[in-house]
């Protein structure tokens, strides 16, 4: 097999496999009794926290591409991105199906009063907006520049997904503090990057 065919049918398939095993891992403890004593909210903060971790893994790709000299990885971005979408729509269905069971007049009011609520749903629009124009043909109808203006709002979203995640916690913030370790890193080298392009020009 060449190169190709080894990442479409190998690779590819891998990685969706990858991503879907925190669904598996879900699954498994709803099955077997393995949420604890508040299972709606066990289900509700895993599906959270892996939804931003694919994303902080998502906005990891182009710096691992530029530093590490691996463009293949870049034919993951997008599959990997929308997992990121997926699991944050199944947080946030799990709320307004499981926990609120579907009274939008709680939903609203919570929306409006808890802080981290609101954030949690302007990321969830961006991560909407970029998952609907992350196919190819948007990249023509929008036009290029336009549509990697609009992209740059994951890293936008990914703050959004760390402070929504920082003000959730009542306590023990230390995984809270990791994510946004590891996101000021991304923002950082990005920042750098920008500064490198435009001391070029």
């Amino acid at each position: 097999m060449n190169k190709e065919t080894v990442i479409r049918r190998v690779f590819k398939p891998g990685v969706f496999l990858l991503c879907l095993i925190p669904l598996a891992v879900i699954v498994e403890r709803a099955l077997f009794g393995g949420l604890g004593a508040n299972p709606v909210e066990a289900v509700n903060r895993f599906l959270g926290d892996w939804a931003l971790r694919i994303l902080l893994v998502t906005l990891t790709i182009t710096p691992l591409v530029h530093l590490g000299g691996w463009p293949v990885l870049v034919r993951f971005r997008r599959m990997v991105g929308l997992f990121a979408f997926f699991y944050a729509v199944l947080h946030v269905s799990n709320y307004v199906i499981a926990d609120q069971f579907f009274n939008w007049g709680d939903i609203w009011a919570d929306i409006v009063k808890r802080n981290y609520i609101t954030v949690g749903m302007g990321v969830i629009i961006i991560l909407t907006a970029l998952a609907v124009t992350s196919p190819k043909a948007m990249i023509k109808k929008m036009g290029a520049t336009r549509w990697r203006k609009l992209h740059r709002l994951a890293y936008i979203a990914g703050i959004g997904g760390v402070f929504h995640y920082w003000m959730m916690i009542k306590a023990d913030l230390l995984l809270p503090q990791i994510h946004a370790a590891i996101l000021a890193v991304l923002l950082g080298y990005r920042l750098y990057r920008s500064k490198i392009k435009t001391r070029s020009l």
